[in-house]
């Protein structure tokens, strides 16, 4: 059991974790499997960071605080090591990954089958085709090398290489020269935007590569009853293994800690120069205040009294929607916060779990969860236009909202520090800071004992636990001399 009492009495620890998001707990993990005494000390009142679930509108109504969708998760190596289904976490595959609809009332999808995917997309299809069959292929191989730290030589270089001929491209330029009709481009962009980067940007192709991969891999999943459970299995395997977790411990700094050999924090550089820049060397700490946030996400959840009335049927059997209409759309809406601009149509990711999972909602009515991004700590409410965009591709769906509840980039920061100015992803994800995040010494700080397991290290964003696992995998090192 999760316990609020602080064990400061306890003898000194191998290893300290602050901050109990998917990447700390797979830090503690990988520490407490090998024989180490690891505590996990977590500020909020629940465990789980970016995988939490919460009552935001009605009794009743299940949402998804943070996060809500995990392709990377079912991708994850470390994941997949772990015996998570033995400690409650099931996941549920919605028929179709992803639909992109149009103003015409048809959809580009994405779904494990390539043949159904590229039906879908016109004469691009066999385009599409060529672009993703040899990564889905291949990925088993691959997604070690695209989920390892930048210093380890990729065990596949000829795939590697391959990959990243197309993948450091703009997804712009890949998808303007390798595609030519509005769907098969749409849905590239569409897969690109999660990177919050402007379309333009070197590297953001990779995202849609990978997301797009992971369609027709290990798919889109939801977990059963709601992220919370993600975080509650991660919890309860660690716990097994004799690892102690402590909830409302706000660690302000180093000096507050119970002795231990090693501490990782799970958190991101702004906090790392709150809690321990009076030992880091000034150096250091000019490099993590260089460190760079990027744009902020505006939230809404919805209790619905009947499932979204799509116009696209397709619509209805996906677990993710990308409304944005175009590549041009898109491409408009994702340069403009990077501008510090609100436009009137955002690029939308909605999900609506509960079409799938019926422990969201009471029986009949349903959940639903969307986000645009907007400028880095707006205070602009982009509840309108948000819903402007959902009742563009399915009309009378205002008509079904019961309930709302909305958050702004501070409101996101407010309930998880990690969020800072509502940025999702630790820190921009770039082509310098995929790789240099947040220094050329990733996981190390120059402080012995003193780690970073956060998105803010590589891979970055995303619920894979990977920047945790190879921090810990850092740590040990240590620990073993």
């Amino acid at each position: 059991m999760v316990t609020s009492t602080p064990l400061w009495q306890r003898k000194p620890w191998d290893a300290i974790v602050i901050g109990s998001g998917p990447n700390g707990l797979t830090a503690a993990i990988t520490l407490a499997r090998v024989g180490h005494t690891v505590l996990v000390l977590e500020a909020q009142e629940t465990i789980g960071g970016g995988v939490r679930s919460a009552a935001l509108t009605l009794p009743g109504f299940l949402h998804d605080v943070c996060s809500s969708v995990y392709p990377m998760a079912v991708a994850s190596p470390v994941f997949s090591s772990m015996p998570l289904a033995e400690h409650g976490l099931e996941w549920i595959e919605p028929p179709l990954a992803l639909a992109h609809p149009f103003d015409d009332g048809t959809a580009a999808v994405l779904e494990g089958s390539m043949a159904a995917t590229t039906r879908t997309l016109g004469n691009d299809g066999e385009a599409y085709r060529r672009l993703f069959e040899p990564l889905v292929a291949h990925w088993q191989r691959l997604q070690g090398d695209l989920l390892g730290p930048p210093t380890r030589f990729p065990r596949h270089p000829t795939l590697f290489a391959r990959f990243a001929l197309r993948a450091l491209r703009s997804a712009s330029r890949l998808a303007m020269s390798w595609f030519t009709e509005p769907p098969a481009r749409a849905l590239f962009a569409g897969l690109a935007a999660h990177s919050m980067l402007p379309l333009e940007h070197l590297a953001t192709a990779a995202i849609a590569l990978v997301l797009g991969t992971t369609g027709h891999t290990t798919g889109w999943p939801i977990a059963r009853g709601g992220a919370q459970n993600i975080a509650r299995a991660l919890a309860s395997y660690f716990q097994s293994l004799g690892g102690e977790i402590v909830i409302g411990m706000h660690v302000d700094s180093l000096d507050s800690l119970p002795p231990a050999r090693v501490i990782l924090c799970d958190v991101t550089p702004r906090q790392l120069l709150q809690i321990a820049g009076h030992r880091l060397p000034p150096s250091y700490q000019r490099r993590l205040q260089r460190y760079r946030y990027g744009v902020g996400a505006y939230k809404v959840d919805w209790a619905l009294s009947a499932p979204i009335p799509w116009t696209a049927s397709a619509c209805t059997r996906a677990g993710t929607l990308h409304l944005g209409g175009t590549l041009e759309e898109i491409r408009f809406a994702e340069r403009a916060p990077w501008q510090n601009q609100i436009v009137a149509q955002p690029f939308v990711l909605l999900t609506q779990p509960s079409l799938f999972d019926p422990t969201r909602a009471p029986q009949g009515q349903h959940t639903a969860w969307a986000y645009c991004h907007v400028p880095h700590g707006s205070p602009t409410a982009m509840l309108d236009q948000i819903e402007a965009q959902v009742e563009r591709f399915a009309p009378g769906f205002h008509a079904r909202i019961v309930a709302r509840s909305t958050m702004s980039p501070v409101d996101l920061e407010k309930r998880n520090a990690n969020l800072i100015g509502g940025d999702i992803n630790g820190g921009v994800q770039d082509l310098w800071q995929l790789f240099f995040r947040p220094s050329l010494q990733h996981y190390r700080t120059p402080l012995r004992g003193l780690y970073l397991c956060s998105a803010s290290t590589p891979p970055g964003g995303g619920v894979h636990g990977m920047c945790g696992y190879h921090a810990a995998t850092a740590a040990r090192h240590e620990l073993l001399r």
